[in-house]
């Protein structure tokens, strides 16, 4: 064929490429949004319908003013999508319509959040700007139990008694149990003050707002905010946004961790993260087991804990408090605490009443990474006075209204004579720090300090019991 023949057919195919280039190059500028509708609301659950869209993708509920509610799609019923309200509920309206803007499975990242204080969303509550430029999964990436290395060298938190007798390793996971009043968020601004950790990233959930100005301006003050991220979801936040503070805090946390950092994650506390989870799952539909708590509650706390530890040459020691209701330790968040972490802190309502400060009970906390992190002589001294705490603790009844004769037990008797000492042990002033090696000093110099005689064999029976003891002396 000839060129001149070719060319009517060349023109019109340009003509059409031309047209399709057109069309093409405004296809980025067409929005499709994928919309459904508001059918049901009843209580924290939202139901939508006419929208497709997978487990923690979020979504905005037009509430009828200027306002949008952000929203999380925490299950399915159906082709219905039930949503948890990131924020206030009201003005919602039936039919409100629903637009899906994308997963929330990300949190952002970068070196502009040390010193800064956001909430559970990750946004800024100092009022000032926060530039971030990287990214990773809210909920972590599980963790080769072979890539993790042991504990093996302590952790210096600058609290005499934790120092001395319950010593923290680098990557330990510990939980501070303790009832309302007892002295907790003083303990862990302490422990946030004083700690040698590289980074210390801070998790307040379900505080009282007050509570959570008090510990950034008092317990933490400008200089512990200088080394710390502080993520906080106040209570009158949404139950997902208390349950997104810890999982935020926690990515944070491994953030630092992998630049080769040793964090101190503090987290207060683990058991107003299990409230605000069985709270949405409830409103999913998901039935309770114990308590009221929900079989999800049960598998998240070890999926939450298991993110700390030494990964590489960094590492995460967690502190996750814990509160007993009426001091029952047997609370079932309290009993998959203990089973989860790596030992435990006991605060005693008792001692704090005595004015001990901080209240912790020897009797019933332990560190279970003790023995790999100190020497034999350190842990014979922890031994030795716990024992005397414990001996004391179990006559005082009988030692406090008299009824006790001294030289009935030797060990008891050992225990009422060192009994101040360890008091004074315990006891420590909320400005002043104590490294661990003067922690270790200390405790050599008053156990040397108790005079120990020697132990009379045929007085090491079984201790009378109060009642027995009683009646001999009436």
């Amino acid at each position: 064929m000839a060129a001149r023949e070719l060319k009517p057919l060349k023109d019109q195919f340009t003509r059409v490429a031309d047209r399709f280039s057109g069309f093409t190059s405004n296809l980025d500028e067409v929005n499709v949004e994928a919309t459904g509708r508001l059918i049901r609301l009843s209580g924290a659950r939202l139901e939508v319908g006419g929208l497709n869209a997978g487990i923690g993708s979020r979504c905005l509920i037009a509430s009828g003013t200027s306002r949008l509610v952000g929203a999380e799609v925490v299950g399915f019923e159906g082709d219905r999508l039930i949503l948890a309200a990131e924020d206030s509920v009201n003005g919602l309206r039936p039919g409100a319509k629903v637009t899906l803007v994308g997963n929330s499975d990300q949190v952002q990242l970068g070196a502009d959040l040390l010193g800064r204080i956001i909430d559970g969303a990750g946004v800024p509550l100092d009022n000032m700007p926060l530039i971030l430029s990287e990214t990773a999964p809210i909920r972590g990436l599980p963790l080769n139990p072979m890539a993790r290395s042991g504990i093996s060298e302590p952790l210096d938190v600058g609290v005499r008694a934790i120092n001395g007798l319950l010593t923290v390793g680098r990557g330990q996971r510990i939980g501070l149990f303790a009832g309302s009043g007892v002295g907790k968020s003083t303990l862990l601004g302490m422990i946030t003050r004083f700690t040698d950790a590289d980074i210390v990233v801070v998790g307040l959930v379900g505080e009282r707002g007050r509570e959570v100005k008090e510990f950034v301006e008092d317990s933490l003050g400008p200089e512990g905010l200088k080394k710390s991220i502080v993520v906080a979801a106040p209570a009158d936040t949404s139950a997902l946004m208390r349950v997104s503070c810890c999982w935020r805090a926690t990515t944070i946390a491994e953030y630092y961790r992998a630049q080769g950092l040793n964090v101190l994650l503090l987290m207060d506390s683990l058991t107003r993260f299990a409230q605000a989870q069985r709270e949405i799952a409830l409103s999913a539909g998901e039935p309770p087991v114990a308590k009221g708590y929900t079989p999800s509650v049960f598998s998240l706390i070890p999926n939450l804990i298991e993110r700390a530890g030494v990964v590489g040459n960094g590492s995460i020691t967690a502190i996750y408090t814990v509160l007993v209701e009426g001091d029952d330790l047997q609370d079932p968040i309290a009993d998959v605490a203990r089973a989860s972490l790596d030992g435990h802190i006991v605060l005693s309502r008792q001692l704090a009443d005595s004015g001990t400060y901080p209240a912790i009970d020897l009797e019933s906390s332990i560190s279970r990474s003790m023995l790999q992190i100190t020497n034999t002589q350190h842990q014979e001294n922890a031994r030795f006075l716990k024992e005397i705490f414990t001996n004391y603790q179990q006559n005082k009844d009988l030692i406090s209204v008299g009824a006790y004769r001294k030289g009935s037990d030797v060990k008891v008797d050992l225990a009422i004579d060192g009994q101040d000492a360890l008091t004074d042990f315990i006891k420590q002033s909320l400005d002043t720090p104590v490294n661990f090696e003067d922690s270790r000093k200390s405790l050599e110099e008053v156990v040397s300090g108790i005079q120990v005689r020697p132990v009379d064999e045929s007085s090491m029976g079984s201790i009378p019991s109060v009642s027995s003891q009683l009646a001999r002396t009436a």
